[in-house]
């Protein structure tokens, strides 16, 4: 009998895994229909779906291993990323999904923006100078773009590799028509050494100062939430991390 292995567990949802088999519960049914619906339609390689009864999605394992975690230095090879570079291209490339954007226009996150930054100053959580100089580098990613299909959260730990080649992407509950460079952002964040491996994939000329302001702006609308779900964005490598390299205009040096 295979153990039960708690994957990730907050008030929002909980994914198991038992064996090769992971179970995700969602509180919100919306995301799991999303998540079956954009596997379905993704034109890269993705988990197979086992069966669907509300409020639970069974889902098989994907072959291979992540491309690393946040906070701890990746053993994937440039080739790796560049695969991971080569499917985001792929995904964004494909027909928009039949759903609409969750919540990501710029007017939208312009004022979650506003909101987190008075938040994290006002609390205490981070310096106002370190929330400051963040928040100018997040407005270069409150622009207009076209939509594409994006992931909507292409952490390196969502992709999966083997021997150089994308063997699978996992967790599309956020999957929706979006800015291709914040999907681009989400995969290096944390990994700004390994930007130049993903857009030599990505095959396209695209905007880095972009790309560096979601770094600015996704860390900044996370933070709270990080914290009131048991994250810890304070870890070396994390999130803080991450808003503190754009005071000094470059990646935070680490001690492994």
């Amino acid at each position: 009998m295979d153990e039960v292995e708690v994957v990730v567990a907050h008030s929002e949802r909980v994914t198991l895994r038992v064996g090769d088999v992971f179970l995700k519960v969602d509180a919100d049914q919306g995301r799991l229909g999303v998540e079956a619906e954009a596997m379905a339609l993704a034109p890269v390689p993705t988990p197979d779906v086992l069966w669907r009864r509300p409020p639970v999605l069974a889902i098989a394992a994907v072959p291979g291993t992540a491309l690393g975690r946040l906070g701890e230095p990746s053993s994937a090879s440039p080739a790796a990323w560049a695969a991971a570079g080569a499917a985001l291209r792929t995904l964004h490339d494909a027909p928009l999904p039949p759903w609409p954007a969750r919540g990501r226009s710029p007017d939208k996150l312009a004022a979650d923006l506003d909101a987190e930054c008075e938040h994290l100053v006002t609390n205490g959580v981070l310096p106002a100078g370190l929330v400051t100089r963040n928040r100018r580098v997040a407005e270069a990613a409150l622009r207009p773009w076209t939509p594409v299909f994006a992931h909507g959260d292409a952490q390196l730990t969502h992709v999966f590799v083997d021997d150089d080649e994308v063997t699978g992407i996992i967790d599309w509950s956020e999957a929706g028509p979006g800015d291709a460079l914040f999907d681009l952002a989400t995969l290096t964040l944390g990994h700004e050494e390994r930007l130049g491996d993903v857009v030599a994939g990505y095959g396209t000329d695209v905007d880095l100062d972009a790309i560096r302001a979601w770094w600015s702006l996704r860390s900044l609308l996370v933070i709270r939430w990080l914290i009131e779900h048991g994250f810890d964005p304070f870890a070396p490598g994390c999130e803080v991390d991450v808003l503190r390299s754009r005071m000094c205009g470059g990646a935070v040096p680490r001690a492994f």
